[in-house]
């Protein structure tokens, strides 16, 4: 078991789990997110069907500003991984969105207009403007 700080409360540490809490951490110790902004496994329907995003950080506004993908270090990030984080932003709408299994990170900006996917160099911090 390992106390998550967002929902307060002791969760099992699956390898997924491990992955989750030390990105949360990146986020606010490194990145500077507040953690009253974050939530974690946030239901969410697309096409009738219930889906949860492991991550959502959101804006002063409450508009969804990074969805976060994380999977275990034991599975690779695949095009599946990242077709699967996207369809989920189809309805959350984030500005960004991050894949990690802990080994490796990809952060995309989203241009909804053009519906493209801009690769960045890593995890933009946190902009309180």
């Amino acid at each position: 078991m390992i106390f998550d700080a967002i929902r307060r409360k002791y969760v099992v540490l699956t390898p997924e789990e491990w992955v989750r809490q030390h990105f949360v951490h990146y986020l606010i110790n490194t990145l500077s997110y507040p953690k009253s902004l974050i939530s974690i496994e946030r239901g969410a329907n697309y096409n009738k069907l219930q889906k949860r995003s492991d991550l959502c950080v959101y804006n002063q506004e409450g508009k969804p500003h990074l969805l976060v993908e994380c999977k275990a270090s034991s599975v690779p990030i695949t095009q599946e991984v990242v077709k699967q984080v996207s369809v989920y932003n189809r309805t959350l709408r984030a500005q960004f969105v991050a894949i990690t299994n802990g080994l490796e990170h990809f952060c995309w900006q989203v241009d909804f207009e053009t519906r493209l996917f801009q690769p960045l160099q890593g995890i933009p911090a946190f902009n309180c403007e």
